[in-house]
Parts: structure tokens; C-alpha cells; sequence
């Protein structure tokens, strides 16, 4: 813990500046992207999983965006700290004088990002923060991870045609995860008639889950589902569930994405061989574009991150869309970009990812794209979210 935590310190307020693989890239001066994203406090491998994901990109596409060079310049929001990430964001943009902002894996940095976004005219990429309708009033900034309905109705959906009948709700007591207990509640109720035998809301930081599981034991249902943030509190919630005697008691596991995240999926260890989950990515995913991903994510991971998560693959798509801004504005001799020609190209953008297809929807900037029903197995003796079924093309505000 303490080597990645100084490797990702030691990598804030670095400015990358990559060499142009073509001599008319050297003709402009570098597009800045500006990251305000987690390399310390309770999520400190997922900043070093996105800048693999990133300079994994850039392996790809000769080290280039539409043909010009790039300087990343990253901030560390240390954690779900809103007043830091609006500081950080307002300094990449009147210091750093950036053309893109990335970021925020909780929802009230990515308000605060987005608050500087809106006030500066700087188009701003979420790279995770689920909660829905925060792109309101927001009008430079698009969702490049998945809201709450898209990454929960399916698996609502998915359990009713599965035979569950009952379910007992355990959530992180945030926004995400209210939000989450109301959508998985609602869709389970309207699609098959089950029944919700009660919820938890638990605390953030919660670390012993003891008390909370034996009531869900006591209830019988034959699922608990369940959305606890990543980290220390998801580990300890599958320690729990196990202790209770969840699966004797015939009582399924079926969890949003995030609580199986794929940077805590070796800490929680076998407790979640068998657990259902719903996302929009996993590193198993079979295609030719996933496998170039991923080969080139392993070449230049040097962090200790095995595979990539959902938040990094979601750096890539990014990438991908900004690399399309430039070169729809002349490329290596766009100039400084032009904002609404910029928003238009973004706006229906329709992108090849690592994921399956994604377009952003004209309307309300989230990503149309596939929902994926997975189940935690063993791939070559590593825990991995393994896809057997897709909710194919779901907008943001599935259903």
C-alpha cells in the first residue's frame, strides 16, 4: 500500500510533455488535458490505473491526439473531497490554461469539477461519478462511465428473469448508493412482481458489516443487493456476507460494479467467486480492440495495477474523444480549439471501445453503450468479472 501511494504522489503536478512522432505536431503548441482524479486517500490505485489506461492509449496512436502533441497534468483529489477537487480544477484552468478537464470518481468532486467547467467554458470528461441527472446544468461536461439506472436496472431486470423472487437491499448511505437501493427496488417491484424484504443504509466508511449482515440473514431473502463503495468497506462487507453464512443459508450476492471493483477484487479474495454483478467493462471482454487495449495497458503498467477497471478503460474512451476533437478541427494544425465546434463533434460522437460500442447521446451527453451481467471467477488463477450476458445500446436514463 505505502510503495503505490508514494509512486502516485511521487506522479502529482507532473507535466508529461511527449515527443511528436510527425513534424507537423511541433507546429502547435500541445493540447493540456487536465486530471483531477484519486492517487492518495481511499482509492490511491485507481490514479495510477488511469494514467495506464492513458499512456496505454497513447502507445496506440503514436503519442499524438488528432495529430498534435499532449501534456497531461495531474492534480490528487485525495479522495471524496469537493472543496479540494473545485481548487485543483480552478488551477489546471486559469495556471495551466488547460483545454480539457478529466476526472472525479465521487459525485460531489465531479459537482464541484463540473461548477468550474460550466463557469470557465472548458469541456469536462467524468471519468466514473454515477449519480444520476448531474449533467443538468452542466453543459461542457459529458459522462464517460455509467449512470446509476444504466449500471442498476439491468441487474434488476436480470435477477427477476432469473427466478429471485425476494431481495434484501445493503447500499453506502451516498447518493450513488440511495440512488441505486430506489432503481434496483423499483425495476425489481414493476418487472415480476418481486418484493423487497427491507434496506440498509450503511455508512461510507463502514468497516465491520457484522450487525448488518445478520439482519439481512434474518430476513431470508433469497438475494442481497448490494452497492458499497470500493476500497476497505467492500472488502469488509464480503468478509461479512461470508461469515454469515450467506451462502448456506441459500442467499445469492448480487452487487453494482463498483463493489467488485477489479483493483479490490485480490483483497476481497475467494469471499466473491459466484457474485453477480452489473457494469459497463470488464478486462475479459472478448474483442480484437480489448485485447490491443490490454496488451498495450500491461506494457506500460508499471504501478503494480494488474488489469484495468471499468474508471481506467473509461480514460481510454476519453482519449478517443478528444483525439476526434482535434483532428475535426485541422488536426496538427488545429489551433486553439473552438468551443461549440468542439461540443458538436461530441455531441452523437460514436466511438470503437474496448467495452463495445459507445455513442454519446446528443440530448443528455451520457454514453449509450452495453450493459454487461457478469459473475467473479477464476481466469487464470486471477479473480475477474466474467460477462455472460448483454443489455445491449442502454442509454443513460434506462430504462
Amino acid at each position: 500500500m505505502f510503495s503505490r501511494i508514494a509512486l502516485a504522489l511521487a506522479s502529482l503536478v507532473t507535466t508529461l510533455v511527449l515527443i511528436p512522432a510527425a513534424s507537423g505536431a511541433a507546429d502547435q503548441p500541445p493540447i493540456r488535458i487536465g486530471i483531477v482524479y484519486s492517487y492518495t486517500g481511499s482509492s490511491p490505485t485507481a490514479g495510477p490505473a488511469l494514467d495506464a489506461s492513458i499512456s496505454a492509449w497513447l502507445a496506440l496512436h503514436n503519442q499524438l491526439v488528432g495529430g498534435r502533441k499532449v501534456q497531461i497534468i495531474r492534480r490528487d483529489d485525495t479522495g471524496p473531497a469537493p472543496d479540494v477537487a473545485a481548487r485543483q480544477a480552478q488551477e489546471l484552468v486559469v495556471s495551466e490554461h488547460v483545454d480539457f478537464l478529466m476526472g472525479s470518481i465521487f459525485t460531489p468532486d465531479a459537482i464541484a469539477i463540473m461548477r468550474v467547467s460550466t463557469a470557465a467554458k472548458v469541456p469536462f470528461f467524468i471519468v466514473n461519478a454515477a449519480t444520476n441527472g448531474i449533467l443538468t446544468n452542466a453543459p461542457y461536461s459529458f459522462r464517460f462511465g455509467a449512470s446509476i439506472q444504466q449500471n442498476t436496472a439491468p441487474l434488476a431486470i436480470w435477477a427477476g428473469r432469473s427466478g429471485i423472487k425476494s431481495v434484501y437491499n445493503v447500499t453506502s448511505d451516498y447518493a450513488p448508493g440511495i440512488e441505486s437501493d430506489k432503481v434496483f427496488s423499483s425495476v425489481f417491484i414493476s418487472n415480476g412482481g418481486g418484493k423487497v424484504l427491507g434496506d440498509l443504509h450503511v455508512p461510507v466508511t463502514a468497516n465491520d458489516f457484522t450487525s448488518y449482515m445478520q439482519r439481512v440473514k434474518d430476513a431470508k431473502p433469497e438475494a442481497n443487493f448490494a452497492f458499497i463503495v470500493a476500497g476497505s468497506p467492500s472488502v469488509a462487507f464480503f468478509k461479512a456476507s461470508k461469515l454469515a453464512g450467506f451462502e448456506a443459508a441459500g442467499i445469492k450476492t448480487i452487487v453494482n460494479g463498483a463493489t467488485v471493483d477489479e483493483l479490490d477484487l485480490d483483497a476481497i479474495g475467494d469471499y466473491a467467486l459466484g457474485v453477480i454483478s452489473c457494469a459497463q467493462y470488464s478486462w475479459t471482454h472478448k474483442s480484437r480492440l480489448n485485447e490491443a487495449y490490454l496488451a498495450a495497458y500491461h506494457r506500460v503498467a508499471t504501478n503494480g495495477v494488474k488489469n484495468p477497471d471499468f474508471m481506467a478503460e473509461g480514460g481510454y474512451d476519453i482519449m478517443s474523444a478528444i483525439d476526434r476533437v482535434v483532428a475535426a478541427q485541422g488536426g496538427a494544425n488545429s489551433g486553439t480549439l473552438d468551443l461549440d465546434k468542439t461540443l458538436a463533434t461530441l455531441k452523437g460522437l460514436k466511438l470503437d471501445s474496448p467495452r463495445g460500442p459507445i455513442q454519446v447521446d446528443p440530448k443528455t451527453r451520457e454514453l449509450i453503450q452495453n450493459i454487461y451481467i457478469r459473475k467473479v471467477q477464476k481466469v487464470e488463477g486471477i479473480l475477474a468479472n466474467v460477462e455472460f450476458e448483454t443489455f445491449p445500446q442502454i442509454p443513460g436514463d434506462y430504462p
